[in-house]
């Protein structure tokens, strides 16, 4: 029999020895530095609890901080945030510093957060009037809280090790999953390890979970162990293990099989064999459940009935109150129902459970219709008694709209769904507070009129699904919710009102990219609606954001241009500082693009600096952000790089670090960081705000991130999100640029340039239907993609293939047309090419002389002048090239110095392609990069597709061997030889023996003899 473990409960634990040594190794990782994360996956009663109880008490033995929480099957909707809160009210003592330094949590730990005198949310309206009160400027980003969550996990992981337990993971919420998503994509170096435990049975074809199980796998610091049920010897000793040495052994026999390797199945067999004095076993594992439950006198049937319509964990007190029964018969009842195993009471707390999920299930299952409805509704009126007397706790309100909901309560439930809404704003969680007014609005014309809450109205509802969607990250229904809220408004009552339902829908079809008609008329019909009226805050926003939006018809500036001057005159005339700082940053860029750069950047310093007076946070971001922008294009990278620095803190005070331009400001901080040479800030501010890539948000920093992921050489995990990305460039024009030139430019280094022609084409055609092949963008595909065709020329050249050179030679030429063409004709943020404009187009003139074979040094030096704006990592690729040029023109001791240079470069930033590339050039050239150094072996990991035996055979066929002489000198047969050269050959994409060979040499995977 295999040996048996026994958990402090007394279980037994057969057959887990390689898991639990999985979880052993995982903690001692983390206690040495090496964060991690478990997801610990199985059926229901496989085993999972007892796993994480042997790991916890492991952790508690070697001095770790065990935090734990629970999800909670509440409905549809959720808690948000549960499993967290409750893991992180476990704190005490000297760790709520660390909490109260940290007044995002507040919305976590209410008890915990800050006092009422420094807690900038002190004049919040009450829950129920948030969504008519609100500004959008105000709302508390899901980030923030976020942000907050890992810094005091990373902090509290300093003096020991921290294990963080999240149980039920099939039951969280959207904020939860997003929240651990956000966690586990930074397990760095903190001492920290992860334990989320989910239901594999529970995970149907489109349960939320599966597609965040798809994406945290991926992630390298996340490991899954999956407890499959035990084989049949196991369960035997399973079996043998847990029952009493009395029970026969055919008894035993029939439960090890019957219980087809689930633990908790075997469990509930031998308990249902010893209460059946005939020895009867129920056939069906609902009667099983159902079985133990009939045992108990009908007082404690009613008590667990009552309990299971809650959910598996209630506390006392509601039973007591729901239950409606004299404490002592309560008491009796509740002991039965322990003593027999059905309910247990949590350590610590004044709190029941269910013994497992399942029983719970099974017992609710088994109510009756009527009965059901009658429970839910009495937790429905204790819920409500808690909120009339202001003594509710988290999640009160959606638990209220739950029950009412169940009991066919719907003006109850509608007005909880509000209040439930309100609650999840406050704490952050968006798709909560989105789902919430997605039920109230369902229920609206369900509940009479006079029923219905007094101080809020459909239009009040839409407007803040609106909102919810957009920051939420759903930026379509967004745009859904504001048409439905233009359609309630009557424009001859209440023009000023419509007005803003237009505008507003204007600006929630802003984000979108795609027909900026759409956009276009829905701010002429807010100002069809205000056009004759006098000054007024709708006025003024109106003609604020219609001048944005005129600023990108052709055709229109000056209309713009009137517009925007038209709303600082209002917005002064009736003090709305918000549109006067948004129409002066549209005049600065007006400035900007007719070239008045002085003007430009006075009015946008001009709207920073009314934003700031008014605290009107969003019209700060957009000025900041067009700021950073116009210093940019004008080659000031370091500087627009402390704009961008700036912005993104501001947006982070505000809790708006991915708004609308809380995000453009971070994602230009990425590319900013990126083109100054400072990789390592650019990784930092590109990191994803844990959300799947489809959404949006995530998309385009993802997006913005590749160009240090490709730079660096980690190609698969380059290769993996540039091609998850290709499906979301319907999304926003920008993903198809980043990432559609960082897939070219990706292809090139690993010696694919028909790959890499492909991609640029791809790219380009894509964001040309879409208005988006802007000079700098345009350009720089181009010059990718000319490199690329540059490369194609010469492997056709060197197998002679005169046609195939020839095609890509036009195709280049033709390409070099287009750059000169959209540098003609294109469009920038100044109206004019900048110096980062001008540097691609001359780099596209110098790639085009690599392209007819002999590369000009000189076209090539002035490419290098032409980066030296600050672009560094551009500039040294440039200098690579002009070592090249300068080699072939037999200028040696200049190719050298450039060499060098690039190479230094290419050290500092970690770019393991480029300074790959230099060391090969500077081997073949027999040049020290760097003289009194220890040079380091070359690395071949990155580009190296090859075995040691593959090398060897292609090294002996590149000096003209045939199959067998290879085999002959390598001491292996000439079939062998064979299989390897097929492998090689597969792995070059070539044909032929001679044009591996070839393509061996142009990829620098081999050294010429």
């Amino acid at each position: 029999m295999p040996p048996v473990a026994r958990l402090g409960s007394g279980i037994p634990l057969v057959a887990r020895g390689r898991e639990l040594r999985r979880l052993r190794a995982a903690l001692e990782q983390a206690s040495a530095g090496a964060a991690g994360a478990i997801l610990l996956a199985g059926d229901a009663g496989v085993g999972k609890t007892r796993m994480v109880d042997e790991l916890t008490a492991m952790a508690v033995a070697e001095g770790a901080l065990v935090l734990t929480g629970r999800c909670l099957d509440a409905g549809e909707t959720g808690l948000p945030y549960l499993p967290f809160a409750e893991a992180l009210a476990q704190l005490g003592g000297d760790e709520l510093a660390a909490v109260q330094a940290r007044p995002a949590l507040g919305r976590l730990l209410p008890a915990l957060a800050m006092p009422a005198d420094r807690n900038p949310s002190r004049d919040t309206p009450a829950p129920h009037l948030m969504l008519a009160s609100r500004r959008a400027e105000q709302d508390v980003g899901q980030l923030q809280l976020f942000d907050a969550v890992h810094g005091l996990l990373s902090e509290l992981a300093g003096p020991h090790c921290v294990l963080l337990v999240i149980e039920d993971l099939h039951w969280a919420d959207d904020s939860t999953r997003y929240l651990l998503s956000f966690l586990l994509a930074r397990l760095r170096s903190q001492r920290l390890l992860v334990v989320a435990t989910y239901r594999t049975d529970d995970l149907h074809r489109r349960h939320p979970l599966r597609p965040l199980l798809t994406e945290l796998v991926r992630l390298a610091a996340v490991e899954r162990i999956d407890l499959e049920p035990f084989g049949k010897a196991d369960s035997q000793a399973f079996v043998a293990a847990l029952a009493d040495d009395r029970m026969p052994q055919d008894i035993r026999a029939e439960v090890a099989e019957r219980s087809e390797g689930n633990a908790f199945f075997a469990e509930e067999l031998l308990a249902a064999y010893t209460a059946c004095d005939d020895g009867a076993i129920p056939s069906a594992l609902a009667d099983l459940l159902l079985a133990r439950t009939e045992r108990l006198s009908p007082v404690a049937q009613r008590v667990v009935r009552v309990a299971s319509v809650w959910g598996r964990r209630l506390r006392h007190e509601r039973l007591r109150a729901v239950a409606e029964l004299d404490d002592t018969v309560l008491d009796e009842a509740l002991r039965e129902a322990v003593q027999l195993h059905v309910l247990q009471v949590e350590d610590g707390a004044d709190v029941y459970l269910f013994r497992h999920a399942l029983v719970r299930e099974a017992v609710y299952g088994d109510l009756l219709p009527g009965e059901r409805v009658r429970l839910h509704a009495s937790y429905a009126r204790y819920l409500a008694g808690r909120l009339e007397s202001g003594d509710s706790g988290r999640g009160t309100a959606a638990a209220l709209a739950h029950h009412s909901m169940e009991s066919n309560d719907l003006p109850q439930a509608l007005s909880a769904s509000v209040r439930a809404a309100a609650e999840a704003d406050k704490l952050g969680a968006p798709a909560e507070s989105l789902k919430h007014l997605e039920q109230a609005l369902k229920l609206w014309d369900a509940v009479a009129p006079g029923s219905r809450p007094g101080d809020v109205t459909e239009l009040m509802l839409l407007r803040r699904a609106s909102w919810s969607a957009g920051t939420a990250g759903q930026p379509e229904r967004a745009v859904a919710y504001a048409r439905s809220a233009v359609e309630l408004v009557d424009p001859v009552a209440d023009p000023e009102q419509a007005a803003e339902r237009w505008r507003r829908l204007a600006q929630a079809l802003s984000p979108l990219d795609g027909d900026l008609s759409q956009e276009l008329e829905a701010v002429d019909r807010a100002w069809d609606l205000v056009r004759d009226r006098p000054a007024s805050h709708a006025r003024a926003w109106v003609l604020a954001v219609r001048a944005g939006v005129l600023r990108y018809v052709g055709g229109r500036q000056d209309e713009a241009r009137q517009c925007a001057e038209d709303a600082v005159r209002d917005a002064r005339a009736v003090n709305a500082g918000g549109a006067e700082a948004d129409a002066l940053a549209t005049l600065g860029l007006l400035d900007a693009h007719a070239g008045d750069l002085d003007r430009a950047q006075a009015h946008l310093t001009q709207a920073v600096e009314r934003a700031v007076q008014v605290d009107v946070p969003t019209a700060e971001l957009r000025a900041r952000y067009y700021l950073g922008l116009a210093k940019y294009d004008l080659g000031e990278v370091l500087e627009s790089t402390r704009v961008f620095d700036e912005g993104v803190a501001r947006a982070r005070e505000f809790g708006l670090t991915w708004s609308s331009f809380g995000l453009e400001l971070r994602i230009l901080q990425v590319i900013s960081k990126y083109a100054a040479g400072d990789w390592d800030g650019s990784e930092a501010a590109g990191e994803p705000p844990g959300l799947r890539v489809s959404n949006t948000v995530a998309a385009r920093m993802a997006a913005a991130a590749v160009y240090v992921t490709v730079g660096r050489g980690r190609f698969a995990e380059a290769e993996r999100l540039i091609t998850e990305l290709r499906t979301e460039w319907h999304r926003d024009v920008q993903i198809v640029l980043f990432a559609g030139g960082c897939g070219a430019e990706l292809a090139s280094w690993r010696g694919r340039p028909a790959q890499a022609v492909e991609r640029m084409q791809d790219a380009l055609e894509w964001s040309g239907r879409v208005g988006g092949t802007w000079s700098l963008a345009g350009i720089r595909l181009v010059a990718l993609g000319i490199s690329a065709h540059a490369d194609l020329a010469a492997r056709a050249a060197t197998r002679r293939d005169a046609e195939t050179q020839a095609a890509s030679i036009a195709e280049g030429d033709r390409l070099a047309e287009h750059a000169r063409a959209t540098a003609k004709h294109g469009r920038t943020f100044t109206a004019r090419l900048g110096p980062e404009g001008r540097a691609w187009l001359v780099k596209v003139e110098a790639e085009v002389t690599r392209l007819h074979g002999a590369s000009d040094p000189e076209a090539w030096r002035e490419a290098v002048e032409a980066f030296g704006y600050g672009a560094v990592y551009e500039q040294a690729q440039c200098r690579w090239r002009l070592g090249e040029a300068l080699l072939s023109a037999e200028r040696r001791d200049e190719a050298v110095e450039q060499l060098r240079l690039a190479d230094e470069v290419a050290e500092r930033l970690g770019a393991v392609p480029l300074r790959d590339a230099v060391a090969a050039l500077a081997k073949r050239a027999r040049i020290t990069l760097r003289p009194g150094a220890v040079e380091e072996p070359e690395q071949r990991d990155v580009v190296d597709l090859f075995t040691p035996r593959e090398r060897g055979v292609l090294r002996l066929v590149a000096l003209g061997r045939t199959n067998k002489q290879v085999g002959e000198e390598l001491y292996i047969s000439e079939k062998t030889v064979s299989v390897h050269l097929s492998r090689i050959m597969a792995k070059l994409g070539a044909t032929r023996r001679a044009e591996a060979v070839a393509i061996a040499y142009e990829r620098n995977l081999l050294d010429h003899p």
